[in-house]
């Protein structure tokens, strides 16, 4: 059995390292850390996982039936004629 304090490959923590990011980011970046009382790597972590997780992806389907109310009684093919009609 290996020590106790020998880390598993589940306890392992990934690294990320970032190079040739501009001084100008990284300084919005350590001055939005210290507004959020967090250290660059936390404010880091916290942004990507903010962006990552939260992010579902959008889906055409989700649009079914929107603006169905706005062509009630409207003949769509007579709108569309008339549009056309006005690009002229």
């Amino acid at each position: 059995m290996p020590p106790i304090w020998r880390k598993t490959e589940a306890s392992v923590l990934a690294i990320l390292n970032i190079k040739n990011l501009p001084d100008g980011l990284y300084e919005r970046l350590k001055l939005r850390a210290e507004q959020q009382h967090r250290s660059v790597a936390q404010e880091v972590t916290h942004i990507l996982d903010q962006v990552l997780v939260a992010a579902e992806p959008l889906s055409i389907l989700d649009l079914q039936g929107l603006g169905k109310s706005a062509w009630t009684g409207m003949d769509a093919a007579a709108h569309v004629d008339t549009e056309r009609r006005a690009w002229d």
